[in-house]
């Protein structure tokens, strides 16, 4: 049975399959990333992951992969296959593309950024399939997005197309790892809303769900911290998508799994800031913690195909 190598690595654990050519997951496996071990170590990791299941692809299917796709955070260089940076990694210029093809004997590569791996399941295969023209927004640790069009993900000019976490929603507000001030990622990620209730109910081990459970519960202070998040949010999102116009928002991510508790009212918000803007419809996700690796096992696959048509 045809498959490829699928890994999407993450900033504490890192997600692996072997998928097939109709998208089917034929081996799912998890690891931690191990970040504290240092860079070095954490490339050393994913390469080692992606020969295991190489070589499990052949004891159990009767042939190894054909190809091998890797999502990664951070800057990504798709042409040259360079994972340029990641912070939250510590690793610099990682020519990633060549030391996976190397170390699985020369099978190809394909590198891609993570969230819009994430989009472009979402896209073919997930919440967007059939849509011509989405956004693709996960709240997790931070918020990144992913503009889907026609099939594709558009990387940009320069691989950094979609950073509206880094739209500046309050002018002057908290600071961003980014350098800037009031960001949206500082105020509506998982990461945000955590910190917010923590330093509300007196627990700095609070995090977003604990916050979901309190709005859900009735208390007022979990209320009007949901809310902040929901207007920033709300706010960058229309930002978006007056400048994208797309038909569809797809939110997923650790918030997104609160239900109508977020969407609710973040749908109510978007339609109180919208003036000419053509209304699109917001809609969570649909795959999940696995649209990472189910996009890479999808570069992978387009890979092959375009080695194919060439």
């Amino acid at each position: 049975m045809r498959n490829v190598i699928a890994l999407d690595v993450g900033g504490t654990g890192m997600k692996a399959a072997l998928v097939g050519a109709d998208g089917t997951l034929l081996h799912e496996a998890r690891r931690p990333t191990g970040r504290e071990r240092g860079p070095e170590a954490v490339i050393e990791t994913v390469l080692s992951f992606a020969a295991e299941l190489h070589a499990l692809g052949r004891e159990r299917f009767g042939a190894p992969a054909d190809a091998a796709g890797v999502a990664v955070p951070g800057i990504v260089d798709e042409a040259s296959g360079t994972a340029v940076y990641a912070a939250n990694l510590g690793w610099r210029d990682v020519p990633m593309r060549a030391l996976l093809s190397e170390r699985l004997g020369g099978v190809p590569v394909a590198l891609g950024h993570d969230v819009r791996a994430g989009g472009l399941a979402e896209g073919r295969i997930g919440a967007g399939k059939g849509v011509g023209r989405f956004l693709f927004v996960p709240l997790g640790t931070g918020i990144a997005g992913a503009i889907g069009s026609g099939g594709r993900i558009e990387a940009g000019a320069h691989g950094s197309a979609g950073e509206i976490g880094h739209i500046v929603v309050r002018p002057g507000g908290r600071e961003c790892g980014c350098g800037q001030r009031g960001c949206l990622e500082t105020l509506a990620s998982a990461a945000a809303v955590g910190r917010d209730w923590a330093a509300v109910c007196g627990d700095p081990q609070a995090g977003a769900a604990d916050a979901a459970k309190a709005v859900a519960s009735g208390d007022a202070r979990a209320r009007a911290v949901w809310q902040a998040a929901v207007d920033a949010l709300a706010d960058g999102l229309v930002t978006g998508l007056t400048l994208l116009d797309p038909e569809m928002l797809i939110i997923g991510g650790g918030l997104a799994e609160a239900g109508d508790m977020l969407f609710v009212p973040l749908r109510e918000a978007v339609r109180r800031r919208v003036t000419f803007q053509p209304l699109p419809s917001i809609v969570p996700a649909a795959l999940g913690d696995a649209a990472g690796c189910l996009g890479a096992g999808l570069l992978a696959w387009d890979l092959l195909s375009t080695e194919v048509t060439a």
